[in-house]
């Protein structure tokens, strides 16, 4: 992995213009071509899942890295195909081809409309960015987009694990398409599958290679490197059978990737019969938000990995992917976004500025050229290892984790929006989800007239300082008036400012993670952003997105008697166990013992109080219960106790 030392003086940082070209052209050409790798083999798998001819996703990522550079100033998102749109693009193709029936060459005409549908979702897109739109991203609260991208992890891994196993054709719906994984294990095609699961082998274990530069070599690239061998070893271009424990399996080149001869012809233009339908402009909506809302949520990733602190202009960055849209359309690729991976890699791989993207553009589109025959030999085994890899990524276990830690209100977003998607669609799954958020809004206490407009009282409190007092509730459905007075005032006219929330009953987890990400813009812009009054809010999870209700902490206070010689051992064993302060009273009294012998009261006693979660305080009984009561006489109060200001004890 190359490393590079940003200077953040405004003379050193790279800029994607021609002095920026020249100036950089190595690195970027470096960067370029190391992103290529990983690129070529993801853009066919994702077209040939996408239901598009394999072709079309590398005709997307060559638009991309031309067009988009011209208009956009992210310096460093790669644009191409991405795994999170082929939930949507095969969607709409599977629902012209109902639509056609049994019409003749009806999957070419559904992807043709497909296109057309492409199409107009770019204007859409150019609408959004002419409209200065790229706050929509903001609204969509962070565990239903979670949820979202975990559903569309699934979904692949549901149509691309048969194809791993040499199992072709299998369609349905992604719950079905799983429970019928394990008949596709009993029926593979063995030869296909070794190529599969070496493939997905390769790629889950190469994350694990300690050597950097061995690790430096994409694992898609060493895919395919192993996997073309394997595919002539096995003939696959041949049409033959072969025998294995008493049973035939057919091989063909329908296991290879299918490219035309002459890519002139692979070339398509929209059939825009398709906007005769309805069921187009529910797909137009999907493409347009959702693509939309992918990539301001990536170019938003990626500057915050910039090691310059470059900002995009988002919309900007819609425009140029709506017109990158429109144009890869007209040719017959695929819709494309600012993607997460390709452009993580660009960064590590020591990309300084946009040219990157152009460069990797440039070496598909003379791999394309000078051997396309080359894109033939690749299994589709091998792609569909790589969709099942990028879908477990998508859902993966720890998704399920984070957001779990953040709040089990949030986690129930999150399940109720992978669900939704998995049993409807992305469209009704998305606002399943979104329902769900505001009913928990809603019971939690927020006030129904705070739900979309935030109440806020601005007051200079100093020089160049502002007071930001919220009423109400602060949260997802409200934060972008919200956030548009933060930046007005702060960013914009450049004052420092406080955000007091004392007076929400409810601070949701999106309005915190936002409030995070806005205090870094602050810091960049040596400014500071300030959150206060959340000393009376409950914390619903100990995570620092978590949602914040008003109203008293519940723990427990804990008051221990003991005599005074364990006074040292009993405050120290507290604090090591998790007590976060405490109050000691020496103390004189007698307990039924001495009452009973009629002794004089223990002069040398302590008393011990500490406040404590739930967890903390079985920790400390336990070790009470172990190590103290049976050797000395202690005695323990404990109560449910609410409390202001709990982490100040």
């Amino acid at each position: 992995m190359l490393t590079q030392t940003a200077d953040t003086s405004e003379a050193e940082v790279p800029r994607g213009d021609l002095k920026g070209m020249r100036n950089y052209i190595e690195r970027d050409a470096v960067s370029g071509f190391l992103v290529f790798l990983i690129a070529l083999p993801l853009c066919l798998g994702i077209s040939l899942a996408s239901g598009f001819p394999a072709i079309a996703g590398v005709f997307t990522a060559i638009v991309g890295a031309i067009v988009t550079p011209l208009i956009s100033n992210s310096e460093l998102t790669i644009k191409g195909p991405a795994a999170g749109l082929i939930v949507i693009v095969l969607g709409a193709v599977a629902d012209f081809r109902v639509i056609l029936g049994d019409a003749p060459d009806a999957g070419t005409q559904a992807y043709q409309m497909a296109l057309a549908v492409g199409l107009v979702a770019g204007l859409v897109q150019i609408a959004f960015g002419a409209f200065r739109m790229g706050f929509l991203g903001e609204f969509f609260p962070s565990s239903t987009v979670h949820g979202m991208l975990a559903a569309i992890g699934v979904i692949i891994i549901s149509k691309q694990i048969h194809i791993v196993f040499g199992v072709m054709g299998l369609n349905g719906e992604p719950l079905h398409l799983l429970a019928e994984i394990p008949k596709s294990i009993v029926h593979m095609n063995p030869e296909v599958a070794l190529i599969g699961l070496v493939s997905l082998a390769i790629l889950f274990g190469w994350p694990l290679i300690r050597n950097k530069r061995i690790r430096r070599v994409p694992a898609q690239i060493v895919v395919i490197l192993v996997a073309i061998p394997l595919g002539y070893f096995f003939d696959l271009s041949h049409e033959h059978t072969y025998s294995l424990m008493g049973h035939s399996f057919s091989l063909s080149e329908r296991f290879l990737v299918n490219v035309p001869k002459n890519l002139l012809s692979a070339l398509a233009s929209p059939d825009f019969s398709a906007l005769n339908h309805l069921v187009a402009w529910k797909w137009v909506i999907l493409f347009a938000l959702i693509g939309s809302l992918e990539s301001l949520l990536s170019a938003k990733a990626i500057d915050l990995l910039d090691p310059w602190k470059r900002k995009t202009n988002f919309n900007k960055d819609l425009l140029a992917v709506g017109l990158a849209n429109v144009v890869v359309s007209l040719i017959g690729g695929l819709p494309l976004i600012s993607e997460i991976v390709r452009s993580k890699a660009n960064i590590d791989n020591g990309a300084q500025t946009r040219f990157a993207n152009v460069w990797h553009g440039v070496f598909l589109l003379a791999f394309l050229a000078l051997v396309p025959g080359l894109i033939h030999q690749i299994p589709l085994a091998a792609l569909a290892a790589m969709l099942v890899y990028t879908g477990f990524r998508l859902a993966h276990p720890r998704e399920f984790l984070h957001v779990y830690h953040i709040g089990k209100e949030q986690f129930l977003i999150f399940v109720c929006t992978l669900v939704g998607v998995l049993a409807t669609d992305l469209l009704i799954g998305i606002a399943i989800g979104i329902a769900v958020k505001l009913i928990v809004h809603l019971s939690n206490g927020v006030p129904v007239r705070s739900l979309f407009k935030p109440y806020l009282d601005i007051e200079e409190i100093g020089d160049r300082t502002y007071l930001v007092r919220a009423y109400g509730s602060a949260v997802f459905s409200n934060w972008i008036p919200f956030k548009r007075q933060i930046e007005d005032i702060g960013l914009v006219r450049h004052n420092n400012l406080v955000i007091d929330l004392s007076e929400t009953k409810l601070v949701d987890s999106s309005v915190m993670e936002k409030l995070h990400a806005l205090q870094q813009e602050f810091e960049q812009e040596k400014l500071s952003l300030t959150i206060s009054g959340l000393d009376l809010h409950r914390q619903l999870s100990v995570h620092e997105f978590s949602t914040r209700k008003r109203g008293l902490r519940s723990m427990r206070r804990l008051t221990i008697v003991a005599d005074a010689l364990l006074q040292e051992q009993l405050v120290t064993k507290f604090v090591d166990l998790g007590a976060s302060g405490y109050t000691l009273i020496p103390c004189v009294g007698a307990g039924r013992r001495l009452l009973a012998e009629a002794s004089s009261p223990n002069p040398a006693l302590v008393r011990i109080e500490v406040i404590v979660t739930r967890s903390v305080s079985e920790g400390l009984l336990d070790y009470l219960r172990r190590d103290i009561f049976n050797e000395h006489h202690v005695t323990v109060c404990v109560e449910n106790v609410d409390v202001i200001n709990p982490d100040q004890f």
